[in-house]
């Protein structure tokens, strides 16, 4: 089943808000407008600023070239190509990748014009741009601005879930092949995606966190919530890699399945006590008990020295894992102390105020 995201719908309004608005001033073609829209908008508003500005510089310097070239050379299809690859290497070398499209689309418009009347016509393919561009970029501040701590907190659950389902699954081959392959494809897509929006998110706080405040320590606690993933996810390759090739005995296999399910318990605990389902959390055991399995491994003279290193490379991700979830529990912590004694310094605050307020009318 296909589903509309916002973005989809935001440049469907776009492209017609551009088409509305160079047909009401009356410029000519409209077209342009809708194609420039359509590369402005992005997945954010940072973003898509950043794109509009990157637009406008570019098609400055596309408008300028075009404007010598006819000027210089005329517009037949020789000047056209070869001023067309001259746009590209200028555009690379100002770094400029993400707008050479646009850019190119001026330069071809303007050049295949056949009534080219100098700066006029410059001007009104250079005013289309921006209308294009402007449209884009108020529909993306308006319209369903993107709430990108929920997608990443609701991409986060959902990856969660996949992992759990696949470290539990890892060692027992419970799950048919294709369905493992499957969901591990499906883990690895959500993680990049994750990583996507943490990136948005940092953009976001270092550029216009004046404009759009945003919590400095919950994206800490979210860059902390990819990491254990994305250990969760090293840990999946690595048994993978490792081990059945170690050749396990039973009693092996009944302790790494052990330790595996503590792990991704602890971890669901975490995630319900970031939600504020649950209370306190002691990951500090668990940590200790990953390293004394650690060591356990390493110290088993039974097994032979190459199945033992294999044994010991797991158990060291296994702990790695477990140090992350520790980690993120202690950020929780942190996150939410500190949540609560804004909140209560806020309420002192209102109280005082008001207290104040009655004593200045009696």
């Amino acid at each position: 089943m296909i589903t509309l995201g916002p973005r989809v719908l935001k440049t469907g309004v776009a492209v017609a808000l551009a088409l509305y608005i160079t047909e009401w001033i009356g410029l000519e073609p409209p077209v342009f407008a809708a194609i420039a829209a359509t590369f402005t908008i992005q997945p954010s508003i940072y973003r898509s600023w950043k794109q509009v500005l990157e637009q406008f510089q570019a098609n400055t310097l596309g408008a300028i070239i075009a404007i010598a070239s006819i000027y210089l050379f005329g517009n037949n299809p020789f000047v056209i190509g070869f001023v067309t690859v001259v746009v590209i290497i200028i555009s690379l070398k100002l770094k400029m990748e993400s707008s050479i499209s646009l850019t190119l689309i001026t330069v071809l418009i303007m050049m295949s014009s056949h009534d080219f009347n100098g700066i006029l016509t410059a001007a009104n393919k250079f005013i289309i741009v921006l209308v294009g561009m402007g449209s884009a970029f108020l529909v993306n501040l308006i319209v369903s601005p993107p709430n990108f701590n929920k997608n990443f907190t609701e991409t986060m659950n959902n990856s969660f879930r996949t992992m759990s389902l696949l470290i539990r699954t890892a060692i027992s081959n419970e799950l048919t092949e294709k369905t493992f392959q499957d969901q591990w494809s499906q883990l690895r897509k959500d993680v990049a995606k994750l990583e996507d929006l943490y990136k948005i998110l940092d953009e976001e706080r270092k550029k216009i966190s004046k404009v759009k405040p945003l919590d400095v320590r919950e994206l800490v606690v979210f860059k902390q919530m990819l990491a254990c993933l994305q250990q969760g996810l090293r840990l999946l390759d690595i048994v993978e890699d490792h081990f059945f090739q170690s050749r396990p005995e039973r009693k092996d296999t009944n302790e790494f399945d052990e330790q595996f399910e503590e792990l991704i318990q602890y971890h669901e605990m975490i995630l319900l006590k970031y939600s504020g389902k649950i209370r306190e959390l002691d990951m500090e055991s668990t940590l200790r008990q990953s390293g004394l399995f650690l060591e356990s491994i390493m110290e088993d003279r039974s097994i032979e020295r190459n199945d033992r290193l294999r044994l010991t490379i797991i158990g060291s991700a296994i702990y790695d894992y477990a140090f992350q979830l520790d980690r993120l529990n202690e950020l929780i912590d942190q996150y939410q102390n500190r949540k609560v004694d804004t909140e209560n310094n806020s309420n002192r605050g209102l109280f005082k105020g008001i207290n104040l307020f009655k004593r200045n009318r009696n």
